[in-house]
């Protein structure tokens, strides 16, 4: 771990309050949810379990946790209300780490687990078990008389998962290590009752990366086999212009009710895209691009950039506009290039140096003409606005090639790429 990233012991988490970005609070911390690893990789915590004011408990992901320090723990202001449901691949860490008699691997020593570290790894959003405080001993008199230390994730054996095995636990953990793309290929290949399995052990947010680059017709059947809550929450994880494709695919009555099961803001963006023609400029868009109003300086639109969450072709380029600054947005002003961010102070307004120069498309331009757009001006993305003016949403590149490609290049088995790439 990079010197300067904070470490936090569990047993301080219990109980303390959680507040929104305005200092209201939320809930209390009631435990950690954590995922064992294969390799002998520290366990990845995943959130926390809160507990809300109804005393209903619910999922808190640590990619919406912005601090954790004296004595609170921050939020974005995003918590989604359902209840909370432990999955088959994780683990409570108050109520299963704690206590757990476990061994010290140089010496083949039991000791037992009094509480566990935790860390956020440099410059990213994710968490992992750090440290482990245990005391030696087996219970009772030399369990309170025993040497308590500290030491690492690795000095101890008990909390990593096996290579082997057919647990969806252990393939899980394995495909922790694969990009979105290579675990849906993976999946494409299992049979349906497995795909089912795995799919329900995935989180929300890594189901919804691998859903978007799966078929059609795996899409749909995995998302008809989960739960239905389940299955509007993974929706709301997923790229709005995805969301819309994979709804336009289910039944009427399904697509109803799945999406009045959303986040009403959610579910406005995708019923707007779903308004679009397929291959138009409408259909295509992500409602999502990275907005800045006018009086927003380099520095801001850097950090809105280094978001770890955005495809680099949405952090290219930020888009300026009037407020508001969600879109629909008020007037379109302009473009700023990843590049100029770079080559300006960072008290620089963004409005001093907007690129107004190239025409945004309408949300009925075709396919077509989009491709051509990108290709003429060596773009990665471009906006997309409505007749008066306001920003609507971009267009990527990503989702242009994947209406330009056939209709099962999804299907393709990658496994040989590397090869192909490297000449062989």
């Amino acid at each position: 771990m990079a010197p300067g990233t904070p470490r936090v012991f569990v047993s301080h988490l219990s109980g303390v309050p959680v507040f929104d970005p305005n200092g209201d609070q939320v809930g209390r911390v009631r435990d950690l949810v954590a995922m064992l690893r294969v390799g002998g990789r520290p366990p990845r915590l995943l959130g926390m379990v809160v507990e809300v004011v109804s005393r209903r408990r619910i999922f808190l992901p640590m990619t919406r946790v912005t601090g954790v320090e004296s004595g609170q723990v921050i939020t974005t202001g995003v918590v989604n209300m359902r209840r909370f449901e432990q999955r088959p691949t994780e683990r409570l860490v108050l109520g299963e780490f704690l206590d757990r008699r476990v061994e010290l691997v140089e010496t083949g020593e039991e000791v037992t687990v009094l509480d566990v570290a935790i860390q956020q790894l440099p410059a990213r959003r994710d968490w992992e078990i750090d440290r482990y405080f245990v005391r030696k001993g087996r219970g009772g008199a030399l369990r309170r008389k025993g040497e308590t230390l500290t030491v690492e994730w690795s000095a101890v054996s008990g909390f990593s998962l096996e290579e082997h095995g057919q647990g969806a636990e252990s393939l899980v953990a394995t495909f922790e290590k694969l990009r979105p793309t290579d675990v849906a290929n993976a999946l494409h290949h299992l049979t349906p009752k497995r795909r089912a399995e795995v799919a329900a052990a995935l989180d929300d947010d890594r189901l919804a990366d691998v859903l978007e680059e799966l078929p059609e017709d795996d899409q749909v059947e995995i998302i008809g086999k989960l739960q239905e809550e389940r299955a509007a929450d993974v929706l709301e994880a997923m790229d709005p212009d995805d969301a819309a494709d994979l709804l336009s695919e289910l039944p009427e009555e399904d697509k109803e009710r799945l999406l009045t099961l959303m986040r009403p803001d959610d579910a406005a963006d995708v019923r707007r895209l779903m308004s679009y023609e397929e291959r138009t400029a409408g259909g295509l868009m992500t409602t999502e691009p990275i907005v800045l109003r006018p009086d927003a300086t380099v520095a801001d639109a850097l950090a809105r950039v280094r978001q770890s969450d955005l495809s680099p072709a949405l952090a290219a380029q930020v888009y300026v506009c009037r407020s508001p600054d969600e879109t629909p947005t008020g007037k379109y002003l302009g473009t700023v290039h990843f590049q100029r961010l770079l080559r300006d102070p960072p008290f620089t307004l963004v409005s001093s140096i907007v690129d107004s120069d190239l025409v945004a498309l309408t949300p009925q331009t075709p396919l077509s003409v989009v491709t051509s757009y990108l290709a003429a001006y060596n773009l990665v993305s471009v906006p997309v606005v409505d007749e008066s003016g306001s920003l609507l949403g971009a267009v990527t590149v990503d989702d242009v090639l994947d209406h330009l490609l056939p209709d099962d290049w999804r299907e393709t088995d990658f496994h040989g790429r590397e090869g192909v790439l490297r000449g062989r």
